[in-house]
C-alpha cells in the first residue's frame, strides 16, 4: 500500500472550512462552478486526489484507506480542527468513510452521487464497465460514461464541455484511472453507514444510472441523521449540469441541518 500523498489544493473563500472531494478522472475542477456559489459562506478547500490533476502519482496500488488519509493529511497541514466535506462519486465514499474513522473532525457530510446498498445485479453492471475498460482501453468507453454521466440536451448544447471532461479523463494515469475505478466498485458502504453519525446530505440525480435514488434512498435510511434530495432529470454529473440547485441545496443543509421526508428539486 502507498504512503500518504501531499495533495496539491486550492482554499478559496471565508467561513467556515468545507472540503469538497472529487470524483473518478477528475480533478479539483470539478467543483469550478460551484466554488463561487459557495465562497461567499464558506471557506472552499477543493484538492486533487492523489494520481489526479497535479497531485504526485503513487507508487503502486492503493484503497479507499489511504484516500482517506491524504484527506486527513491535508486537514492537518491545512491546520483546520473541524470542517464540513462534501464529496461526489467515489468523493461520495471518501467523506462518509473519512467520517468514520474521524468523526470528531466532521461537522457535516454530503454525499453527491453515490452508491450503496447495491444488489448483486447492481455491482454486476459496475464491474462490467471495470472489465470492459481493461479489456478494451478506457478510450473506448468514452461515448458509454458520457451518456451515463450527461442528460442529452447537456450533452448537445455544450459539447466544449463534454471535450473538456473527456481530455481530463484520458489525462488522467490509466493505472490509476483503473484504480479508483475499482475503488468505486468494490466499495460497499452498507456495513458501516450506521456508525457515522455526522449530519449528511444525501443527493443524487433522478436519471443517474449507477448512482440512483434507489441505493441512495439506502444511504439515507442507513445513516442516523440524514435528508435525501433528488434532483429531477438530471443524471450523474451534477456538479458540472446543475451546480447551482447543489450548492443551493447544500447551503441550505449546511445552514438549517437535515429536513424531514424526500425532496425533489424539480
Amino acid at each position: 500500500m502507498s504512503d500518504i500523498i501531499d495533495c496539491e489544493h486550492t482554499v478559496t473563500g471565508h467561513g467556515p472550512p468545507l472540503f469538497l472531494i472529487h470524483g473518478i478522472g477528475a480533478a479539483r475542477d470539478a467543483w469550478r462552478l460551484m466554488v463561487p456559489l459557495l465562497a461567499e459562506n464558506y471557506t472552499c478547500i477543493t484538492y486533487d486526489l492523489r494520481g489526479h490533476g497535479t497531485s504526485p502519482v503513487p507508487d503502486g496500488e492503493f484503497g479507499l484507506d489511504q484516500l482517506v488519509d491524504d484527506l486527513e493529511a491535508l486537514r492537518e497541514r491545512l491546520g483546520i480542527d473541524k470542517a464540513h466535506f462534501a464529496g461526489h462519486s467515489l468523493g461520495g465514499m471518501i467523506g462518509p468513510a473519512y467520517a468514520r474513522k474521524h468523526p470528531a473532525r466532521v461537522l457535516s457530510l454530503g454525499l453527491l452521487s453515490t452508491a450503496a446498498g447495491r444488489t448483486q445485479d447492481d455491482s454486476a453492471k459496475v464491474w462490467g464497465v471495470v472489465r470492459a475498460m481493461a479489456e478494451n482501453g478506457i478510450e473506448s468507453t468514452l461515448q458509454t460514461l458520457v451518456a451515463r454521466w450527461f442528460t442529452d440536451e447537456f450533452i448537445a448544447a455544450n459539447p466544449q464541455i463534454i471535450e473538456r471532461r473527456l481530455k481530463q479523463v484520458v489525462d488522467t494515469n490509466p493505472d490509476v484511472f483503473m484504480n479508483v475505478f475499482r475503488i468505486y466498485a468494490g466499495t460497499e458502504m452498507s456495513p458501516w453507514l450506521r456508525q457515522v453519525e455526522a449530519p449528511s446530505l444525501v443527493l443524487t440525480g433522478e436519471n443517474d444510472g449507477g448512482c440512483n435514488p434507489r441505493l441512495n434512498r439506502f444511504i439515507a435510511d442507513e445513516l442516523p441523521n440524514a435528508e435525501l434530495v433528488i434532483l429531477d432529470h438530471v443524471k450523474h454529473s451534477i456538479l458540472i449540469e446543475v451546480p447551482d440547485q447543489v450548492a443551493k441545496h447544500m447551503h441550505s443543509f449546511i445552514e438549517c441541518g437535515p429536513q424531514s421526508g424526500l425532496r425533489i428539486d424539480v
